[in-house]
């Protein structure tokens, strides 16, 4: 079966309250998961989505509180994508950010764009793509106008990805040069590469990682091997707890990740209060007293409400 789009994005913050507000206040993403790192337990790792944490709307954030900002470049994905209904979501979400304190311009295809407090870009598009809506629910903001899910993300590279063509083809991409799609039965994403400004460095606002959907273990196992004979060097399967995970480089740099969508959010507490208590991995249980006392108190805006 071919890769379904997007799973999710995971990128970098350095304050994690002011993360938390942006995401799950402003945009109106649910927190559908409050976690740590599992390579680095010191520090959270915070998922945001839909009403379920369904892959294709899930971005995820890094909290290191000493990183420096990030700068954007050659190699770095820089750019996320979000579908919205239409022109009038648009019009919901220019007058809500400039609210925020927000600039947010429009582009010259239609789109709108803005970055978040710290330099992370966004760009909201109206499309007729017919995958089905993942939307959240918040307050303040009107279903019709809430963020729908992943459209696609924008990567520098120097080459314009030419390097990177036939691994992509390999996984089941279709497109030519800067300009790519990969599409499921039923969700597609794009990916496109545009020239850098220079190099950029990874940090606070940056972009980590992009993770790519499959089913299950099968699946990771074939787009592995897949992976392996178009060039790079995939890591074995890896437990995520709530998906399973295989990564590589593409050749212009950006860390790709195959992750499986067969597990979900709701396997260690209910889907009525996700992201509500911080859930930990069994190999740090005994380690609560001390992560919770390390962490950076945040506060989720649902279950304040």
């Amino acid at each position: 079966m071919p890769l379904e789009g997007l799973h999710h994005i995971t990128a970098i913050t350095a304050d994690a309250p002011r993360n938390v507000d942006f995401y799950a206040r402003a945009l109106g993403l649910r927190l559908v998961k409050k976690t740590v790192n599992f390579d680095a337990p010191d520090v959270y790792h915070l998922y945001y989505g839909d009403e379920r944490g369904t892959p294709g709307s899930i971005l995820t954030f890094f909290e290191f509180p000493d990183a420096a900002r990030g700068t954007h470049g050659d190699g770095m994905p820089y750019r996320i994508l979000w579908r919205v209904a239409d022109d009038a979501a648009l019009g919901f979400w220019s007058a809500r950010l400039a609210g925020e304190g927000v600039a947010a311009h429009r582009t010259d295809d239609g789109g709108l764009r803005f970055a978040d407090p710290e330099g992370l870009e966004h760009e909201l598009v109206a499309d007729d793509a017919p995958d089905a809506p993942l939307a959240a629910n918040a307050a303040g903001i009107p279903p019709e106008h809430a963020l729908r899910g992943f459209a696609g993300v924008r990567a520098y590279a120097a080459d314009g990805g030419a390097r990177s063509a036939p691994l992509l083809a390999a996984l089941g991409f279709r497109g030519a040069g800067e300009a790519w799609q990969l599409a499921g039965d039923e969700r597609r994403a794009g990916w496109h590469y545009d020239a850098p400004p220079g190099r950029g460095r990874q940090g606070a606002g940056s972009i980590h990682h992009v993770a790519w959907s499959a089913a299950d273990d099968v699946e990771l196992t074939a787009y592995r091997e897949i992976a392996r004979d178009a060039g790079a060097r995939p890591t074995p399967i890896i437990d995520r707890q709530y998906f399973h995970s295989v990564y590589f480089r593409e050749p212009s740099g950006v860390l790709f990740e195959l992750a499986s969508r067969d597990i979900g959010f709701a396997v260690d507490e209910p889907a009525a209060t996700l992201g509500e208590e911080l859930r930990l991995p069994p190999q740090y249980e005994p380690r609560r007293r001390q992560l919770e006392q390390a962490l950076t108190p945040i506060t989720n805006p649902r279950a304040a409400a």
